[in-house]
């Protein structure tokens, strides 16, 4: 995994439960994590090839850190998973410029969000 110049190279989600964490973020997007003992996960990148962030289990979770945005292919069908997963929902989904999205707080109540095109 090569790194890109300005872009987002890392993200680390601070959570107050590894093991909820790890199998919501597992149930609804599919994510992988390398275990580095029982406070730290690193999330693998989609191409296996590194890593893409990291859930933090010695920080403070909640909202009101950066928005970490997803893409999606479905939202609809992302919407589901995130609810069937334990996730609530906190806004949309909705329309902007570039597409539609949603907001959703995860189970130690970090706020992400997904998009998509259509």
């Amino acid at each position: 995994m090569s790194q890109v110049h300005h872009t987002i190279d890392y993200v680390e989600i601070n959570v107050s439960d590894m093991a909820a964490a790890k199998a919501f973020y597992e149930q609804a997007f599919g994510w992988v994590f390398n275990d580095y003992g029982p406070t730290y996960a690193g999330i693998r990148a989609a191409s296996g090839d590194g890593e893409v962030g990291g859930l933090d289990g010695t920080g403070t979770p909640g909202p009101g850190g950066p928005l970490v945005l997803l893409f999606s292919d479905d939202l609809d069908a992302t919407v589901a998973a995130v609810t069937s997963a334990g996730g609530t929902i906190t806004a949309g989904p909705y329309a902007f410029p570039g597409g539609r999205r949603f907001e959703f707080a995860d189970p130690s109540g970090n706020v992400l969000g997904a998009w998509a095109t259509s």
